[in-house]
C-alpha cells in the first residue's frame, strides 16, 4: 500500500508541474497593457537592484576567495564530495577563503571544509523549487540568497580570485561557460579555472578538441584557459601557480 501511495504521489506531482509550466507558457504570451508592463518591470529593476546592493555590501571587504562549483546531488559518500571538502580545507591554509553557491551536494562540501579549517565560509544561495536550499556550514554574516541567476553570477565573477569546478550537472556547466566565455573575449582579466575529476571532464574536453576545434568554433590556445586536474593538492596548486606568476599572494 505504502508504495501504491507513493506512486500515486509521484504521478500527481509531475501531473502538477505539468499544468504549473503550460500555465508559466501561456502567461508568456499573454498580452499585456502598458501599466501592467511599466508596474512589472519596474518592480523587477528594484529587486535586481537590492540583491546587487546586498551582495556588494557583504562581499566587498571578503578578502581573496575561491569559488567551488560542482552537483548538488553528490553525497557526503561520494569520492568528489570528499574531494571539494579537501580541497576547500587546503584553500583556507594557503590563505584563500571559500564561497560556493549555499546549497547541498559538492557546495556543502566546500564550505565544511572552509568551517573545518576555521576559514572564511560564503554561500551564494539562490531559490530554487527542489534541491537548493542553505547547507548549515556557511558562516551567518556570508549567506546570501538570490532571486536572479546572473545577479549571482557577477557575484561569483567578480568576487572569486579562481574557480575549482568539480563534477556537476547544468548549473556547472553554466557557470563554467560563462568564465570561459568572459576571459576569452576578455570582458574580465584572466583568473585560473580549475577541472577537477580527468575521468569525468576527458569526454568534454575531447569535443571541444574534436568539434569545437575541428570546426573552427574555439583556437586551440582556448583550451589553455583551465587546467585538469585529479588531486585536491593538484587543485590548490594550479591556484597557486597561477598567481605566483604574477609575484602575488593570497594578501593582495
Amino acid at each position: 500500500m505504502a508504495t501504491k501511495s507513493k506512486k500515486k504521489a509521484a504521478a500527481s506531482d509531475l501531473i502538477r508541474e505539468a499544468i504549473e509550466d503550460e500555465h508559466r507558457i501561456r502567461k508568456a504570451f499573454k498580452d499585456k497593457d502598458w501599466a501592467e508592463i511599466k508596474s512589472s518591470d519596474s518592480w523587477v529593476i528594484f529587486k535586481v537592484m537590492s540583491e546587487f546592493v546586498e551582495g556588494f555590501e557583504k562581499l566587498a571587504k571578503i578578502g581573496p576567495c575561491v569559488t567551488i562549483f560542482g552537483s548538488a546531488r553528490s553525497k557526503p559518500t561520494d569520492t568528489y564530495y570528499k574531494m571539494a571538502e579537501e580541497i576547500a580545507y587546503q584553500l583556507v591554509h594557503h590563505g584563500y577563503g571559500v564561497i560556493t553557491g549555499g546549497g547541498p551536494g559538492i557546495m556543502e562540501a566546500g564550505n565544511k571544509g572552509a568551517r573545518r579549517a576555521s576559514g572564511k565560509s560564503v554561500g551564494l544561495n539562490i531559490f530554487l523549487p527542489f534541491e537548493q536550499k542553505g547547507n548549515i556550514y556557511i558562516d551567518p554574516d556570508k549567506l546570501i540568497t538570490f532571486d536572479y541567476f546572473f545577479v549571482r553570477k557577477v557575484m561569483f565573477v567578480k568576487y572569486s580570485q579562481g574557480f575549482i569546478v568539480m563534477p556537476g550537472g547544468f548549473g556547472t556547466l553554466d557557470e563554467l561557460g560563462e568564465a570561459l566565455t568572459l576571459i576569452q573575449t576578455r570582458k574580465i582579466g584572466r583568473f585560473p579555472i580549475v577541472l577537477v575529476g580527468k575521468k569525468f571532464w576527458a569526454p568534454l574536453i575531447d569535443w571541444f578538441r574534436q568539434t569545437l576545434i575541428a570546426q573552427g568554433m574555439i583556437n586551440e590556445e582556448d583550451l589553455e584557459l583551465f587546467a585538469l586536474v585529479d588531486t585536491p593538492g593538484d587543485a590548490v596548486h594550479a591556484i597557486d601557480e597561477f598567481y605566483s606568476k604574477y609575484l602575488l599572494s593570497p594578501n593582495f
